[in-house]
């Protein structure tokens, strides 16, 4: 039997994950992506499908503030974003989805920022 590539292991703990979350318009679910170098953060309403409020390293807002930092710096300030954004929306509480990532490194940076932004969860 093949060895599953590490991808292929991270996709399927975020399906196992994904079994037991799911976002409303109230709370909705607050999913991280992240690639070699950028890293990416929406809350999706899973109701409708829709994308409520969505923040990344490389969006314009963000792009200028990005010189010079580390990846995880970099995540900080997506987690201070995404947290400011909702805030406009309306929303304060999140389910959150890691995406099959360990709760280290970036993906921790970025869900601290965000709470200390305001967002609970």
């Amino acid at each position: 039997m093949a060895k599953k590539s590490r991808n292929e292991a991270r996709l399927r703990r975020h399906f196992r994950v994904r079994k037991k979350i799911f976002g409303t318009p109230e709370r909705p679910r607050m999913n991280v992506f992240r690639s070699s170098k950028e890293i990416y953060v929406q809350l999706i309403d899973d109701h409708r499908g829709h994308t409520l409020v969505f923040a990344s390293s490389i969006d314009a807002e963000l792009r200028s503030k990005m010189d010079g930092l580390s990846t995880t710096e970099q995540a900080q300030k997506v987690g201070q974003a995404i947290a400011e954004r909702a805030k406009k929306v309306g929303i304060n509480q999140v389910v959150f989805d890691r995406g099959g990532y360990k709760y280290i490194g970036r993906v921790k940076a970025l869900a601290e920022a965000a709470r200390e932004g305001g967002l609970e969860f």
